[in-house]
Formats: structure tokens, sequence, C-alpha cells
């Protein structure tokens, strides 16, 4: 297991998971102080489950078969962890915090590739 690859999955399940919780009214409502306009549920659902997937495949395309959905498992609970805390106590950091893991998460993708390169 490589911890570049764990940051990677972990920011990716948090920018998904954040972006499934702004689609819902209640949450959207905490962190943006409005509801959720309606042409923009959708998009926020496309985009949360393309996230989620792509962590998915990342882990199997770096660790492989065996080890990599038990890896992403792992990325989803802390994932949702981060999101629930986030929500609890500052909801008002969700869009923010997921806006900033997401070039957090991709930043160490050449770091990954030269890992995995040697």
């Amino acid at each position: 297991m490589t911890p570049l690859v764990v940051v990677l999955n972990v920011t990716l399940c948090f920018a998904g998971f954040a972006a499934l919780a702004l689609s819902l009214d209640r949450h959207h409502r905490e962190a943006l102080a409005g509801r959720v306009p309606a042409g923009r549920v959708l998009p926020l659902r496309a985009a949360g489950w393309a996230l989620l997937a792509l962590s998915l495949a990342g882990a199997v395309a770096w660790e492989g078969l065996n080890f990599g959905p038990v890896q992403w498992i792992g990325a989803l609970t802390g994932g949702a962890l981060l999101v629930v805390l986030v929500l609890s106590y500052r909801p008002a950091w969700l869009r923010p915090a997921a806006l900033l893991a997401l070039p957090l998460g991709l930043a160490v993708v050449p770091a990954i590739l030269l890992a995995f390169a040697h």
C-alpha cells in the first residue's frame, strides 16, 4: 500500500461524497445557505459518483484487483467520515474543502506514476 495512493483515494472519495451531500437540500442549505437549484442536482450527483468511480479505478490500477478494492473501501470510509465531520462542525467549509481536495489529490498523481515506474 502506497501512502500517495491512499491520499489520492481519500481526497477523491471526500470530494465525491461532498458533491453527493451538496446535491441534497438539507446539506446544501447548511453549507451554502440556500436550496439547491434544480439544475444543479444532477451535475452534483454525476460528479459525486464519477469521483467515487475514479477512486475505485485508481485503487485497482495501482494496487491490483487483490488489494485495490480493499483499499478503496477504506478510502470510502475515510472520505465519508471527513464529510460527516465537516458537515457536523463547520458545514460552510464543505464546498471549499472539497474544491481543495481535488487539486490536492490530483497533485500526487505524478509522484505515484514516478514511484510505480521504478
